[in-house]
């Protein structure tokens, strides 16, 4: 069974920065699949924010992270980051790091929540104005 942890989440004023990570346990070869980040913020659904091909080679962002969110791995520790930079009251949310369904397969932007198979508990960011 694959487990994802997200770390990092917090308060930060507008303008700021913070670093998430999630933490792949074993159960299945973390450098075969693509992984992604989504959030949810009160009220609204789930979207996209960004995804990693396995192999890192390939990025894709949401276009309201553009330019401020880079999505980075490193397979050797079985994890997945997100660094948020310039940050807006609007980017306050859950955040949920995901695991690809199939392996060495990227598609598209990789933006849709069927192509992921695995979901961790979330971690929440709250940026203040």
């Amino acid at each position: 069974q694959v487990q994802l942890v997200e770390s990092g989440g917090g308060l930060v004023q507008a303008g700021g920065s913070l670093r998430l990570s999630c933490a792949a346990s074993s159960g299945r070869t973390f450098s075969a699949y693509a992984m992604g980040w989504f959030r949810q913020a009160p009220g609204k659904e789930r979207e996209f924010v960004a995804a990693i091909s396995w192999n890192g080679g390939r990025t894709d962002y949401a276009e309201f992270v553009k330019g401020r969110f880079t999505i980075a791995r490193a397979n050797a520790k079985n994890t997945l980051s997100l660094q948020m930079n310039s940050l807006k009251p609007e980017d306050t949310a859950v955040y949920y790091c995901a695991g690809a369904a199939r392996p060495f397969y990227y598609s598209g932007t990789y933006s849709e929540e069927l192509d992921y198979a695995y979901w961790g508990q979330g971690t929440q960011v709250t940026v203040s104005s």
